[in-house]
Order: C-alpha cells, then structure tokens, then sequence
C-alpha cells in the first residue's frame, strides 16, 4: 500500500456538530475559531513536523436543505492546506445530522450515501490527483451509546443503542460502496474507540465471561463493516483501508459500575491494559493497518500522557503491528459539548471563551511531543515556540 500519510505525527482540529443533551446545536469548528485561524492553525504545526490532520465538513453545515450543499467552507479549509502542504482526511459525519434526519429515519441511509458522494464529487472536481483518505462517520459505537443508549444526543433514546448502531453501520456500507464508484483510489479510516471493560476484584466466572461479552460489543461496527457479523449488510474485508482507533485516559473501566481504572496508580490495578496490547489485539484479529486517531489527556498530566502514548506505540511497532502514526487530538483546546463555557484544556494549545481566536501553546507539552518525537526517531523540525 502506498504511503497513507504525509507524517507519522498528526493532529485533529475538533469538528463535532451534533445536538447536545440539551438539544442545542454544537459546532466546535466556531466554537474554538478554527477556520477564521486556519492559517495560523497550520502555520503553527510546522514546528511540530506535522503534515496530516483531522478535518471534519460538519454534515449539518453543508447540508442545511435536503440534497442541497454548500462546500464553500470546505473549499476555504483545502485552500489553507495548499498553502501550508498540509495533508487532510476529512470526517463526513462527526456526530451530527442535518435537523430533520436521525440514524433511525427512513430517509437517513439515502441521505447520508448521498452526502458522501457529493463531497466525494466536490473533491475530485477541485483535486483530481491528491490521495482522499474520509471517514465516513466517526465512532459509531460510541455515538450509538450516546443517542441509543443514555439518550444524550439523537435520536435521544433509551434502550436503542443497537438499532442505531445498525442502521448507521448499514449506511456506512452503502456509502463505502458507492463513493468507491466514484472514485476507486478513495481510503476508509474508521475511528472506533478502543477500550478496556474489567470484572469487579475478586469477580466470579459469570462476572469475568459477561465483561469479556461487553469488551468484544466494542469491535461490533468493525466486524460488521468487514462481513465478520450481520452479513446481510454487505460488509467485505476490503471495505477498510486503515482502522484508526481512538484511546483516552478514561477508556478502561469496570463493567456495569461506570467507574474508570485510574491509569496513573500509585499501587497499579492489574486489570489495566497496556495501550499496546490492545493495539496487539485488534490488529490480530483484523490484519489491517492501524493508527492511533485520538488520543489526548486534559491538564497538567498532558506531558505524561503523551509519554505513556509512545512507549506503548513503540511496543506495538516492536510487536510488528502494522502502526501508521498518532493523531493528537483536539490539538486546539475546546469546550465540553454540553457546557461550552467548560473548556477541557486537552490541546497542545490551550483557549479560553473569553478570548476568541487566541491560542496558548502549553510548553511542557510541547517539549515531552518533541522528545516523544526522538523516541520513536520521527522527523521533527527544531523552530521557536509559537505561543
């Protein structure tokens, strides 16, 4: 396979647009003033040595009439990549749909292969030799549980998180099928989260074999997509060019309790998973090439994190994964979705609501990613700090 991407450092620009628990529209691109700042956004990763990013054209942006799109805000953020020889892989749904649409209308499949297509159709008429790597629709799973499950965002059900899984995996297979026709060269990155559900200490054989049921509904869109499971959707192998899974701080937890495994112990929990084997494992299972897609920590922790992200992507190297890069990810602070005046302070540049635009680069995790950066012996260019 040809070189996927133009760096093995990346960074997601946060691009989440979907109704939050409160039922208001969320659009993080205006939130944190990414695309007035696109060029100093761009301009600043130089530094970093990196080349490929995370974008998102926020569905329900270009999408405000059914079947009708408007792509020029799409058109201002591949102009500012040209200028800065930045490589894009754009997410087509990052949570949100138009107003009128959920996973669960009848309509939904339809408009969402016809989305894809058209910005597959815009791209092409605007870039007709770059590689086009997309995403169709980021973290299924996690999505599913969030609108079918606990109700927080669309369809706002309980109870109905396999329903919504289906039907948007149903979609995603129809759309893979039929931007491929488009453009047979396209590249599908899934973004899935990667997690870790325990037994309780001192669990019984029931409790043990129920949290390796729970842990396995985390590779269910994936196995869908690839055929492994309800093959009447279509699924094939070949439906996936890179998985790309993202892992936060708080991705491992004992099951049916909500509570986190701390990943920092002063007396280490052994039920917590080394990143790598995780990795490890889904590569084991899929044999396709992976990337870490997300990955991010909030606070003063930043520098640790990010630290325990590479020795534990080092290892997955060693083990010969087939491992293509880590996507730093929001690289721009941003707000908590259902309380925007709750900044997360998870970027290499932190922001704040009072000061719109402004971006504060935090040195101590800018200096352990350039160190990061010798660790796994990834090129980096050595310029001053832009704070």
């Amino acid at each position: 396979m040809a070189m996927e991407f133009k760096s093995f450092w990346m960074a997601g620009f946060e691009c989440a647009d979907q109704l939050n628990c409160h039922g208001n529209r969320v659009d993080l691109v205006t939130a944190t003033k990414h695309l007035e700042n696109i060029d100093e956004d761009y301009r600043a990763l130089r530094q970093f040595d990196i080349k490929s990013v995370r974008e998102g054209i926020r569905w329900s942006k270009v999408e405000l009439q059914p079947n009708c799109y408007d792509f020029s805000e799409v058109k201002l953020m591949i102009d500012a990549a040209d200028a800065y020889g930045i490589q894009q892989i754009w997410d087509i749904c990052h949570f949100g749909f138009p107003d009128d649409l959920s996973p669960l209308h009848p309509h939904f499949e339809r408009r969402f292969v016809a989305v894809c297509c058209a910005f597959v159709e815009f791209y092409r008429s605007y870039k007709p030799n770059d590689m086009l790597i997309i995403t169709p629709i980021n973290e299924v799973g996690f999505i599913s549980w969030l609108g079918g499950e606990v109700g927080s965002t669309v369809p706002y059900a309980k109870n109905m998180g396999w329903d919504v899984k289906y039907c948007l995996t149903r979609a995603y297979i129809s759309a893979i099928e039929e931007v491929k026709k488009i453009d047979p060269t396209i590249k599908i990155l899934t973004t899935e989260p990667l997690v870790n559900i325990v037994p309780p200490s001192e669990a019984t054989v029931d409790e043990i074999l129920s949290a390796y049921e729970q842990h396995e509904i985390q590779y269910q869109v994936i196995d869908m997509l690839t055929g492994k499971m309800c093959p009447e959707l279509g699924g094939k192998p070949d439906n996936i060019d890179i998985m790309g899974f993202n892992f936060y701080y708080n991705n491992q937890w004992i099951m049916n309790t909500g509570q986190f495994l701390p990943w920092l112990n002063e007396e280490p929990d052994p039920r917590w998973r080394g990143l790598s084997s995780l990795l490890i494992e889904a590569y084991d299972r899929y044999n396709i090439p992976i990337i870490l897609a997300e990955t991010s920590h909030p606070g003063e922790d930043r520098p640790l994190w990010i630290k325990y992200i590479t020795l534990e992507c080092k290892k997955a190297l060693n083990a010969s994964v087939d491992f293509k890069g880590i996507c730093i990810y929001p690289i721009i602070d941003r707000p908590d979705w259902d309380n925007l005046q709750d900044w997360h302070h998870a970027g290499l540049w932190d922001a704040y609501p009072d000061e719109p635009g402004a971006r504060y680069l935090y040195q101590p995790y800018a200096v352990a990613l350039l160190d990061c950066q010798l660790t796994l012996n990834t090129p980096k260019v050595i310029l001053p700090f832009v704070f």
